[in-house]
């Protein structure tokens, strides 16, 4: 089972990021829908946050890469960068992968703690 949080900073830093990383998703998704808005910049935000928030918790012992959760977080930050750095909103793939990528975050994120921390080769996921 992973640590608690230990400090009352460390989750206020981790609520403050995760606040920033969604602004940004959907700053990302209104320019890809067509606002009036930068993409890139959005994507480099969704990257960056998205980075910082797999160290934090890499860092907590609450994900590791060898995992599902971790291999999709590692899918996730690949995929942003391609529709911010690669793609951008003239890509008929960059929206397509967006809502991809929502999707997947928002089951990733809600799957029992069995899936999520499943490795594969079939060993036994972490208690």
């Amino acid at each position: 089972m992973p640590p608690p949080r230990r400090l009352d900073a460390e989750r206020l830093a981790a609520v403050g990021m995760r606040t920033a990383h969604l602004a940004a998703v959907v700053a990302l998704g209104a320019a890809l829908l067509g606002a009036p808005l930068p993409g890139g910049p959005a994507a480099a935000v969704v990257l960056a946050s998205g980075l910082l928030l797999l160290v934090m918790e890499l860092a907590a012992g609450r994900v590791r890469l060898g995992e599902l959760a971790g291999a999709v977080v590692l899918l996730k930050l690949a995929a942003v960068a391609w529709i911010g750095l690669a793609a951008g909103a003239a890509d008929a793939w960059a929206l397509p992968t967006f809502w991809a990528l929502l999707v997947l975050s928002s089951l990733s994120a809600h799957l029992p703690k069995g899936i999520r921390h499943w490795r594969p080769g079939g060993s036994r996921p972490r208690s």
